[in-house]
Parts: C-alpha cells; structure tokens; sequence
C-alpha cells in the first residue's frame, strides 16, 4: 500500500498496517526532518524493521541529497539476515509498483568467518583463525614476494578482487551473506573486501553494532561514510553495556606471560632483519619521524592491529624519540610488561584512575604518558616491517599495547580494578587488572557527532528517559507505542507465594529457602500440565539455575515435570545450547510440548523468538538484578550517581526490568500470537518495578493479577488459554489491529493514530 506520512509518500509492502507503525513512521519522519536523533519503543512481533525501512527508504527516495545512506544495525547474524529479507520484500515491491527497475544497492557485512569462500580457510571454525590464515595469503608484502616466487600461497578471490572487483561497483540489489558468498564465486571476487569496499558506495548497509561503536573496527569499516547517513540501532536496549564493552580491556598474569614470549619473539626477529636487511628498519624510522600516519601503510587487510583511539591531529606527529628505534621500542615494551607484572602481585583490591596508575608507572619504571599513547599505532608499525601476516600469536601483546594507549588517552570516565582473584575461583590466586569504561557516552559520542540521525530502538526501552542520560544526548524525539490488539493475547500475571502462603523471591536472603525453591518447582509443574506446547524458564544467573535444578531432582520435582513435558536446559556452550534449542523446538512441533530452562542476559534471551507454539509461557523466575558485589559495577554506579545524578538503586532496577521484559517478550512475536507472562517474585508487584515495564505490558497488568498464590496464577492461565482457542481470523483484526488503505484514509482513523502520536511523546 502506498501511504501518506506527514505528506511524504511511502510505499509499504503488505495490504494492511499496524495502527503503531503508521505512528512509529510519524515519530520517525518527525527526527528525519528535523535532523536529530531519536529514542523509539514499539512493542516485540510488532513489524518495526518494515517501518524504518518502508520510512527510510522512501525519505531517502524523496530527498537524496539530505539522506544518502542508512545504516543498520542489529545484534546478532540471524537478526540482520531478517532485516535483509525485509528490505528484499520492500524493493520488490517498489518494482512492482513504479514498473521501474531498482537502482537501490542494500547489502549487509559480517566477519571474514561469515562471508570466507577459500576451500581451506573457510573450513576454519573459530573467527580468529580465520582472520589469520587470511591475512597470510593477502597481506600485501606476502602479494609481492608471490610475484616471484610461484610457490608462496596467495589467495585467488583476493588477487581478482584486487584487479577487476574494485573498479566494479555491485549492481543494484539487495545482497544477504549468501547472495554474496555466490556473487563471489561467480565473479571469482573475495565476497568479504567486495562488502567491505561496497559499503561506500551502497544505499542501505546492516551490520553489526560493533563496526560502529568498537574504534578498532570503526576506523576501518566506517570511516568513509558521509554524514548526511541514518544511523538506526536496533534492539537498543542493552547499546550502553556493548559501548562499554567495546572500551574496555582486561589483562591476566597468563596474558602478561605470553605478552613476554611475544616480546623476545620480536627481538630475535628484529636482530634477524638487522642481519639480512637493516635498511627496512631505517626506512620505518624516517616514517616515524614523518609522522604516524604515513607509517600506517598497508592496514586494509589487517583488521586485528587497527586501534584509532587517537585523534587525528596525534596521528600526524611524529612518533616520540625513544620508542622510534625498533630496538628502543621492543625494550620500552619489556619494561612495561614487568611494570604491569608487579602491579598484579596484589593480596587486596585495588582501584586507581588512569592518572594515577600514570603517576606510579613513571615513579617506578621511568615511563612517560606520550610514549604509552602511542605504543598501539607504533606495534602496528613494527610488525607490518617485520612482515608479520598473521598477527593471532601477538594477539596477548596486541591487547597490552591497546591497554597502553587507551590508559594514557583517557582520564575521565575510566577506572582500573587490580583483582587478586577471579570472582569464580575465589580461593585460587589468579590476579586480573581490568581497565574498565564506566561512560557508556565516550564510545558512541563520535556517531552521533558524525550523523544526522540516529534511531535508538527496541520493544523493551521503559523507562525511556534513562538512554539520553547515560548516553549523554539530546534526543529531537522520545516516544513509546503500545499494541493495538483485537483480543487481549497478552496475559501478564505476578505470582508472589505459592500454595502454602510462603513468600517466593529470588533475593539473596531467601534464594536457598527450600520452600522457595518447592514453590518455584510446583509452579513449573502446576502450569506444564495445563499449558500447550512450550513453556521457556529464565533465571536470574547460571549458578542460581544449577543449584536450583539440583534441588528439584531432589525433590522429585523433575521427574513430575517430565510426566507431561521434555525438559531442555541452557548451558554456557554454544554448541550445547544450539542443540537444546533445536530439541526443544523439535518436541513443540510434534505436540509433545517441552519446557526449556535458560538464564536472563544468556543466549536464548536474546534475539532467539518462541513464537506461536514454541513460546505459550514464558515464566521469570526472580528479578534478573546484575551481580551486584562486581566492583567494576559499584565503581560504575559511583560514576553515573555524580556524573549523570542517577541513583544506584534507580539504574539496578531499570536494568533489571529491561532483562525481564526482554526475556518474557520473546512470548509475543506477532498479532496472531498469544502468551502467558508470568513474574515470580514478590517484588515485581512493587510499583519502582511494575513502573519500569514497557507500556504495552503494563497496560495488561491489572490490579487484580499482580498478587497471585500458585493456584490463582494456574487458573487465570486455564480462563486466558480457552479465550485463546476460540476462532480468530483476520476479519475480527480489521479496523482494530490491522488497517486496509481505506481504513486508514479515513478522516477519524487517522485523527486517532495522529493524537495517539502526539499522548506517546515526551
């Protein structure tokens, strides 16, 4: 249907339209216009990927020189091939409409592991080899030497790329990661330079979040791209814990240890260059002296050495006089090592900021901040000259030069955390320095400083006031959207005790209360016997899960479960995981029905979707709070409580009640669909708590389902399920939940959808 959005025309590729989309699309358009970011919630199953592409697509039709590109990012593989067929459908559709052929190029990147067409390096599974066995066949070094000598491997895709695919621009469509691999093998070009060189010049690129936020990568992927470019984050609800994680940096004694094998790697291989050919090293000294950047010559291949955490301005001068020479460098390298070693040599906590530990390092061993800021770029330098390819062995001194430059390039923001032992292995001495970012703000400040729009969205951003605060910006636009439904298939329910009146909480002073854990068990049982299909558990933790389980076996609980269920569990393997899930989704198929038992911010959690028969029940079992003894998170919460005037307890339950509404919204995955959600712990019926679930859960959560004994919560459930089974057809949606071309037109329908826009804005 082509539609009218605030007198832009937008063609959407379906017959009928959400209410809430016709109103994300007007929150959207609005940002557009008026060139600023935005913060956008509209409930999970809810078709927020067609609108911002249907919106954006069109905007940029319409006005090509204020939006020439869009960005988008998503999570995980399986997320962006979603938004890839989407954008599939919507030009498909313009084609039939216009009669006119696309000129539109859409395309999405992933790592070297995801797009690898080499019949040996593709077989690798794990993504650092991968990375290596690449760079020895195309970095450019190894390229000259295969000129004359035959017998040096090199890689063919590569080699054609390099000589025919750059000139060759992607024909317009839309190409997903298999479309690439096959485009690859038919032009004989490497699918994954060929993404990462046509992102310049494409329409739509979707990748993942990291390419953006994470420096190392950024400075390569995206440097190039304008900033009249829509940048839309997708599933945005965790963006500020990704930002952190892309700065920050951990260093082990293990690490320390091969970062010293490293070192003397680099001292034999520095005396041999000085041997065979000494004038290779005199070369990089007088580029150095030049400056940093004209040392930094053949990166493109080189995704590991990358750290663009300086300006541009340090990165014209010249590489401070003691770390020019090679040897010099190599020496200084040693020093900091051992600096570092004794630094671990703790039997207590310690907690410094980066000028401290500054101070100390230069009281101590006699170096100096400039020469520390420098150390990544100038190891970069030093191993490109020995002609190192493949950089996976220098991986441990890698991370320590990044530590180098970060610790002496940022003061504010940061602490470092010197642990004397792990959090899981309490007893054993295993010392741990972490260098910890606590402004989620430092990493995602150059986008939207760069961009004109940026889209923060997701079904789970309640309360949506928190994201300018801890990513520091002024948002043109904050609005959420609740669910237009034709029946209430959302049944949203607080279990607080169960049949023997007993208080059920995960909480630290109750959690191994065996009472607790029977009633939690029974409640499991109680629903498994009256609940269709799949019913998915989340616990607050691993630990929490295990013993939990080891406790119901006691108590026969399991085997009660299993009379009328399959019973699958989430580990910490992957490969583990991937196998239950596939189970587990097997036993709803064949109407066995099955119950899968998985953790708050685990895999299943997110971006995994039990739609329809595979998600009937979603139970959380306890409020998901992070681990709160971690020191980095106190020393976090120190930071936003005088940074950003936001108080401990505010910021633990809005990311506590994002999780939850995050796990329990896997449930809901469309209009047809239906679930039963149910909180169990006495704290959730709280206002603080219940006040920070998204609205479109909220407004199904009554008073009178927000204090339920185990057998109450069995009978809601009983009454909800046989409303569910009645007859439901698309004829009972019309005009509700789903509006045809007409419908929309008319003058009361759209009066509504423009005030309802208008009551969700801030």
């Amino acid at each position: 249907m082509k539609l009218n959005i605030d007198g832009l025309l937008v063609y959407f590729p379906y017959d009928y339209i959400y209410p809430e989309q016709y109103s994300y699309m007007l929150e959207l358009k609005r940002s557009l216009d008026a060139k600023g970011h935005c913060v956008l919630e509209m409930p999970c199953g809810t078709g927020k990927t067609v609108s911002l592409l249907s919106l954006i697509i069109a905007y940029q039709k319409t006005y090509p020189l204020d939006v020439t590109k869009l960005i988008y990012c998503s999570r995980t593989v399986p997320e962006l091939e979603k938004v890839v067929e989407e954008l599939k459908t919507l030009i498909e559709y313009y084609e039939k409409e216009t009669g006119e052929p696309n000129d539109l190029v859409g395309l999405a990147l992933s790592s070297r592991k995801n797009l690898c067409i080499h019949p040996e390096v593709s077989q690798e599974r794990e993504g650092k080899t991968v990375d290596g066995r690449c760079a020895r066949l195309t970095a450019s070094f190894i390229r000259n030497r295969a000129k004359h000598d035959m017998s040096i491997p090199v890689c063919s895709f590569y080699e054609e790329f390099e000589n025919q695919g750059r000139e060759a621009p992607l024909p317009p469509g839309v190409y997903n990661l298999d479309d690439l691999r096959e485009y690859g093998k038919e032009k004989h070009w490497c699918p994954y330079f060929l993404a990462r060189h046509g992102i310049n010049h494409a329409n739509v690129v979707v990748y993942s979040y990291y390419y953006l936020l994470d420096p190392k990568i950024a400075e390569l992927v995206s440097k190039e791209i304008s900033r009249n470019t829509v940048v839309v984050f997708d599933e945005a609800h965790n963006i500020d814990n990704v930002c952190i994680e892309s700065m920050s940096v951990n260093l082990s004694k293990r690490t320390l240890d091969k970062c010293q094998t490293n070192v003397e790697q680099l001292t034999r291989q520095i005396q041999q260059i000085k041997d065979s050919d000494a004038q290779r090293l005199r070369g990089e000294y007088q580029r150095l002296v030049d400056g940093l950047r004209d040392a930094s010559v053949a990166r493109e291949t080189d995704m590991i050495l990358s750290n663009p955490v300086l300006p541009d301005e340090v990165l014209q001068e010249a590489v401070p006089g003691n770390i020019r020479n090679a040897e010099h460098f190599v020496s200084f390298l040693k020093r900091f090592v051992e600096y570092l070693k004794t630094r671990l040599r703790v039997q207590h906590v310690v907690s410094e900021s980066p000028p401290s530990f500054l101070r100390d390092c230069s009281q101590k061993v006699c170096i100096e901040r400039k020469p520390l800021r420098f150390c990544s770029e100038r190891l970069g330098s030093l191993l490109r000259t020995l002609e190192l390819a493949d950089t996976t062995d220098y991986s441990s001194l890698i991370l320590m030069a990044n530590f180098a430059t970060l610790v002496s390039t940022y003061a504010k923001g940061f602490v470092i955390i010197i642990e004397p032992f792990d959090d899981r292995t309490p007893t054993i001495s295993n010392p741990l320095l972490k260098f910890s970012c606590m402004d989620a703000s430092v990493a995602i400040k150059p986008v939207f400083d760069r961009f004109q729009s940026v889209v923060i969205t997701s079904g789970t951003l309640s309360p949506l006031d928190m994201y300018p605060k801890i990513l520091d910006f002024r948002p043109v636009t904050m609005a959420t959207l609740t669910s237009t439904l034709a029946r209430a298939s959302v049944c949203p329910m607080v279990v607080t005790r169960g049949n023997d009146q007993v208080a059920i909480s995960s909480k630290f002073e109750t959690r191994e209360d065996i009472a607790v854990i029977r009633n939690y068990g029974n409640l499991l049982v109680e629903l498994s016997t009256v609940v269709p299909d799949g019913i998915v558990c989340f616990f607050t933790s691993y630990v929490y899960m295990e013993n939990t389980v080891a406790a119901w076996y006691e108590q026969g609980i399991i085997d009660n479960i299993q009379k009328h269920k399959l019973l699958f569990i989430e580990t910490q393997d992957a490969a583990e995981t991937s196998l239950a899930l596939l189970n587990y989704q097997k036993a709803c198929e064949n109407g066995r029905g099955a119950v899968l038992l998985s953790v708050a911010r685990g895999k299943v959690s997110e971006g995994i979707d039990f739609d329809h028969h595979y998600g009937r029940c979603v139970i959380m079992f306890g409020v998901p709070y992070v681990y709160t003894q971690s020191r980095i998170l106190k020393a976090r919460l120190e930071y936003l409580r005088e940074q950003f005037q936001i108080r401990e307890n505010d910021f633990l339950t809005f990311d506590a009640m994002r999780h939850a509404a995050q796990c329990v919204g896997r449930a809901l995955r469309g209009k047809t669909d239906y679930g039963i959600m149910i909180f169990a712990d006495k704290r959730f019926a709280r206002a603080d708590k219940k006040g920070k679930l998204p609205k479109w859960i909220q407004e199904y959560m009554k008073d009178s389902v927000c204090n339920l004994s185990t057998d109450e919560a069995v009978q809601v459930a009983k009454r909800f399920l046989r409303q569910m089974a009645q007859p439901f057809t698309r004829e009972d949606q019309l005009g509700l939940s789903l509006l045809t071309m007409e419908q929309l037109q008319s003058e009361d329908t759209l009066k509504k959808l423009e005030q309802k826009s208008q009551m969700v804005e801030f």
